[in-house]
C-alpha cells in the first residue's frame, strides 16, 4: 500500500557535492529525499521505507547500479527508477532500460532537466477507482499496478506499465510511436529514438506465453496495437 504524506525519493549517488545539490533542489520542490552513497545502504533503506521513486547512479563504490536496479525491480515492480550515468553510449543506455530503469539521464546534466524527468515519472495518476482493463487474456489493474496474462502475474517497470496501460485503453487502435512518446514519456522527450521499440520489446517478452499469440501487433511503418483475440485457457 502506498504511504501517505509527501512524495518520498531515494537518491543513490556517491558523488557527495552532486548529491547535496540534488537533495537540496528536490527538497525545495517539496519531496522528502533520502540520500545514500552505496548499494548496501540503498538496500537497507529499501527495506525500511516505501518510496515513490528511486534515482540511481550506475557507478557506485561497492557495486553496480544496474544490479541494484534489477534488485529493486524484482522487489517492487511498480517503483519508477531514474538512472544516472556518466556513460553516453547507446548500449549503456539500453542496458539501463533493460535492467528495469524507466528513464536515464547522462552526466553532466542541468538540475532542471532532472527535476522535469522526476515529475514526468511521477505524473501517472493513481486512481484507486480505476476499473481493471482487459484485452484478450491480458488484464491490467491501475489501482494495484498489476498485470496478468491469464493466471500468470507479469512484472513490469513503471514505464512499461504506463505504455501497456495506454495501449489497453485504446484496444484495436494503432498507437503511433509519436503518440506513445507524447503520452507515456513527454512531448518534449529528446532521448533514444528507439526508446518505444525497446520498451515494446520488453513488454512483449514479459507477456510471452508458449503456444499463445503475441497480444501486441506491429503495424509496419505506423506503430503498435493490442490484439483483441480470444482468451487463452
Amino acid at each position: 500500500m502506498r504511504h501517505t504524506g509527501p512524495v518520498r525519493l531515494l537518491l543513490v549517488e556517491d558523488d557527495r557535492p552532486l548529491a547535496r545539490v540534488l537533495e537540496r533542489g528536490l527538497a525545495e520542490e517539496g519531496y522528502a529525499v533520502d540520500v545514500v552513497g552505496t548499494v548496501l545502504n540503498a538496500r537497507e533503506q529499501l527495506t525500511v521505507h516505501d518510496y515513490d521513486l528511486a534515482v540511481l547512479d550506475i557507478g557506485l563504490p561497492d557495486g553496480d547500479g544496474l544490479d541494484l536496479c534489477r534488485t529493486i525491480r524484482q522487489r517492487n515492480v511498480g517503483l519508477p527508477i531514474l538512472m544516472l550515468t556518466a556513460r553516453d553510449g547507446i548500449s549503456d543506455k539500453v542496458a539501463g532500460l533493460d535492467a528495469g530503469a524507466d528513464d536515464y539521464l547522462t552526466k553532466p546534466f542541468a538540475y532542471p532537466e532532472l527535476a522535469a524527468r522526476v515529475r514526468a515519472l511521477l505524473r501517472r495518476p493513481k486512481d484507486a477507482n480505476s476499473p481493471v482493463l482487459e484485452v484478450a487474456d491480458v488484464s491490467l489493474d491501475p489501482a494495484s499496478h498489476t498485470v496478468w496474462r491469464g493466471a500468470i502475474m507479469v512484472p513490469l517497470t513503471a514505464r512499461e506499465f504506463s505504455l501497456l496501460e495506454y495501449m489497453m485503453r485504446h484496444p484495436s487502435a494503432v498507437c503511433s510511436r509519436e503518440q506513445l512518446l507524447e503520452h507515456v514519456w513527454d512531448a518534449n522527450y529528446d532521448g533514444l529514438s528507439n526508446v518505444v521499440d525497446v520498451h515494446i520489446a520488453n513488454v512483449r517478452r514479459k507477456l510471452e506465453l508458449p503456444g499463445e499469440p503475441d497480444p501486441i501487433e506491429t503495424v509496419r511503418g505506423v506503430g503498435y496495437r493490442m490484439v483483441e483475440g480470444k482468451k487463452s485457457r
